[in-house]
């Protein structure tokens, strides 16, 4: 969803400052910056209590965060460019769809209502249910199963050079998305890719 149907990459990238700011720490290293983009929103609660030792407990900063994206959801984020038209081109011919999002649930169906696309999807699946993140394959089996296919039978979009690496080794087809956050991989991700999107907008199916 971040970064693939929705624009909302730089939101997420400035929620751990934003948040550890609220907390009285000013300055966030990048090494934790770059540790977390693989995480959930709990496994990064995890490692904020560890390194910067904030009172609570992963529930309870994980409660926070969300709340703080929440307003964000609800507010700001948009969808990308295309995509509602590209959602309704699958739709007409008959292409069942979901969401997994390192997202939280109630966050994704709370967007993509607003967005007006939720319609769209059979359900959606954050990787908080699988207790994994996307440089796991848990997520990507556990859509497969509810899907009813096989990962050959489905194509997995991404933005995330280190997500679509873990859906193409567990066998699923893979779908590049480009996106401005993820810009300096792209050339890796299209070359790891089946195929790639650049702009929604400019899309045909076939």
């Amino acid at each position: 969803m971040d970064g693939t149907l929705i624009d909302s990459m730089a939101f997420w990238a400035c929620l751990a400052e934003e948040f550890l700011k609220s907390k009285g720490i000013d300055s966030v290293s990048q090494e934790i910056l770059d540790a977390i983009r693989p995480m959930t929103m709990s496994q990064s609660a995890g490692l904020f209590l560890q390194t910067y030792g904030l009172p609570g407990t992963a529930g309870t900063l994980t409660v926070e965060m969300n709340e703080m994206m929440n307003e964000h959801y609800r507010r700001d984020i948009p969808l990308k460019p295309g995509v509602s038209e590209y959602l309704e081109a699958l739709s007409q011919k008959g292409v069942r769809m979901c969401v997994v999002s390192s997202t939280a649930e109630p966050l994704m169906r709370l967007c993509l209502g607003r967005l007006g696309i939720l319609e769209y999807f059979s359900f959606l699946l954050s990787c908080e249910e699988v207790h994994a993140g996307k440089d796991r394959p848990d997520a990507y089996y556990e859509a497969a199963r509810r899907l009813g296919s096989t990962p050959a039978e489905i194509a997995v979009y991404e933005d995330a050079l280190y997500a679509a690496r873990t859906a193409k080794a567990a066998g699923f087809y893979v779908v590049g998305v480009f996106d401005q956050s993820s810009a300096a991989c792209w050339k890796e991700l299209a070359a790891l890719a089946n195929e790639t999107i650049f702009d929604f907008l400019k899309e045909e199916l076939s």
